[in-house]
């Protein structure tokens, strides 16, 4: 495999063709903030602003001008987007809104915590790349708001039944592992290395089911239990194998090698288990006992779960030197650059039906923004040059 060439590809596929087609047809230059509802040629078809991408996009700015190069276009546009959400996006006492309207008025109440977890990243981002205290400040006090919600964290718009049936849900300590890491600047050592366990600890001992045989479920009761209930039997296979390389990287940030290898195999489990042996591609949503899933886009191949993949791979690959994780490389890689990436316009397109064609052209959305595809190419980019080197 030409590691050089495959790095070349990720690098100028994000600095040519990706990060141009969100500077050039996101930004708000009239009322601050990003649109993110962008048709195949970069259209707005929706001006409303959803918080959590308004933040993914100003961590996206503010990451690559920070590790990549110091560009004033990238830190303008994160800059701007910083602004924005700083005066729109929260309640006054950083309870950070849903969706907004195009001039900030909000429309959907603080109810999900990943507006929370992407304001808290994009400021920690921020603050390092202009040096403003207030903006690290927002980030800590949104961080602390994220641990007090922990247990709930849906808070008072919860619509379940209390008691019934408390489920907890993997997608919360999936990204804290890696929020943790984004923070590290601002918790200090010792803070960061007592979130570190906590969140490898419910990852790996909690939601990882060794008698399932090494799966990762999505939702387990509070005491760490199975449920038999739709939510209960859900996998979803994306989310298991992104969360892998946070684990990864913990792993080696911490120099804990048996996590490493558990990740590595736990991401080849989780690729096994959700490839569909037909058509080809990722299935979103699986069931662990073979039932009918209740998500009726279930076998849809989505952008993310692929890129996500593709990182997983390599950096299992990587570290452990495993020649099956290159080989799983080879295979995702050739189906995501042969279905997602849209060969007339910029940026990727997100949904495909189950055999690989295209469901929705549109290039963002309510849950497609600037992270994943832009994102997966740095990652995959600094990974392969990484090899290159050790080659």
């Amino acid at each position: 495999m030409d590691f050089k060439k495959l790095a070349n590809q990720y690098k100028d596929e994000l600095l040519d063709n990706v990060l141009p087609f969100w500077l050039e047809h996101s930004q708000d230059h009239e009322l601050g903030g990003y649109f993110t509802c962008l048709d195949r040629e970069g259209k707005v078809f929706d001006t409303d602003k959803f918080v959590w991408l308004q933040g993914r996009e100003v961590w996206m700015f503010s990451m690559l001008y920070n590790k990549v190069e110091k560009r004033k276009e990238w830190l303008d546009c994160a800059v701007q987007g910083g602004e924005f959400l700083k005066k729109y996006g929260h309640d006054g006492n950083y309870n950070w809104y849903f969706s907004l309207d195009r001039s900030g008025r909000p429309l959907v109440e603080p109810y999900n915590i990943f507006s929370y977890t992407f304001a808290t990243m994009a400021f920690g981002q921020l603050g390092l790349a202009t040096g403003n205290q207030e903006y690290a400040d927002i980030a800590r006090k949104t961080f602390d708001i994220i641990l007090s919600k922990a247990d709930n964290p849906k808070g008072k718009w919860n619509k379940l039944h209390p008691d019934t049936r408390n489920l907890k849900n993997f997608a919360l300590p999936m990204i804290l592992c890696n929020l943790a890491m984004e923070i590290e600047h601002i918790l200090g050592k010792d803070y960061l290395e007592k979130a570190m366990n906590t969140c490898i600890h419910e990852v790996m001992d909690v939601f990882y089911r060794p008698e399932l045989g090494g799966i990762i479920v999505e939702n387990v009761d509070i005491d760490g239990n199975l449920v038999d209930c739709f939510e209960g039997r859900q996998v979803t296979p994306g989310h298991a194998i992104e969360a892998m390389w946070f684990i990864m990287d913990l792993g080696k940030r911490l120099n804990r090698p048996e996590l490493i290898e558990k990740a590595k195999d736990t991401t080849l489990t989780m690729l096994n288990y959700g490839w569909d042996k037909e058509y080809g591609g990722i299935y979103y949503f699986m069931d662990r006992n073979g039932c009918p899933p209740q998500q009726l886009e279930w076998d849809q191949k989505l952008w993310w779960v692929h890129i996500e993949t593709l990182i997983s791979l390599l950096k299992s690959y990587q570290l452990t030197g495993d020649k099956q994780c290159l080989e799983w490389f080879e295979k995702v890689h050739d189906y995501t650059w042969e279905h997602f990436k849209d060969k007339e316009h910029p940026e990727w397109y997100g949904y495909l039906n189950r055999r690989g064609e295209v469901l929705l052209p549109l290039k963002g959305g309510k849950w497609k923004g600037c992270f994943h595809v832009p994102r997966g190419l740095f990652q995959c980019w600094k990974t392969l040059e990484d090899l290159m080197n050790y080659k």
